[in-house]
């Protein structure tokens, strides 16, 4: 899955397969968790507004209306056959990625609320999987992870630790979706979030305020 907003590095696919979303409007429609669900379901392949709303809990109506509301800024397209909330969807890129662009007050403005949309998703989901671990299979409880580590290294270092944790993840980026390669995954695969944030931290030690 490529880089989703956060991270200004490329992500885990070629880069034609990540949007840049650079227009103010285009971006501001990131930012709903119904749209941002839809997108994570669609990762695994086309779906209709009837089967995208039974995986993520929402309406067909609901989700059709998204849809077209995703289309419009050109994230999702249709796949081809069927016919209103029967017609199949398809993302048009594997990922996203939001530029940073400080003199634009508005745009940032936006780029922090989307921000702040998908870390409060990101950071759920992780808190629900900490709580269910316990109850896993011990494979699974044993194979979560949760580190937290302090490097002191410069802009360009960080580049670097970033570019090694993306090659990583091009080992396993073709066993997503439609237009990859899902028949790579091998039996017992799971659907795992890895999150990855590279951010400086000038105030270690102060209490949160």
């Amino acid at each position: 899955m490529a880089s989703e907003g956060i991270d200004p590095a490329p992500g885990p696919v070629a880069r034609e397969e990540v949007q840049v979303v650079s227009d103010e409007d285009a971006l501001r429609a990131l930012g709903h968790p119904v749209r941002l669900a839809l997108l994570e379901a669609l990762l695994s392949g086309p779906l209709t507004a009837t089967e995208a709303g039974e995986l993520i809990g929402e309406s067909a109506t609901t989700c059709s209306f998204h849809l077209r509301q995703l289309a419009r800024y050109g994230f999702v397209e249709e796949a081809g056959g069927g016919k209103g909330r029967a017609r199949p969807w398809r993302r048009t890129h594997t990922g996203w990625h939001i530029p940073i662009r400080p003199d634009d007050a508005e745009f940032t403005q936006v780029s922090r609320f989307v921000h702040a949309v998908m870390l409060d998703r990101y950071f759920d989901r992780v808190r629900r999987a900490a709580a269910h671990a316990p109850a896993e299979p011990r494979e699974w409880s044993e194979s979560i992870i949760g580190t937290e580590t302090m490097l002191f290294i410069t802009a360009q270092e960080l580049r670097e630790v970033a570019a090694a944790y993306n090659e990583i993840q091009r080992q396993f980026a073709e066993r997503w979706g439609e237009r990859l390669r899902p028949e790579l995954r091998p039996a017992g695969a799971r659907p795992v979030e890895l999150l990855f944030f590279g951010v400086p931290v000038d105030d270690l030690g102060d209490s949160p305020s």
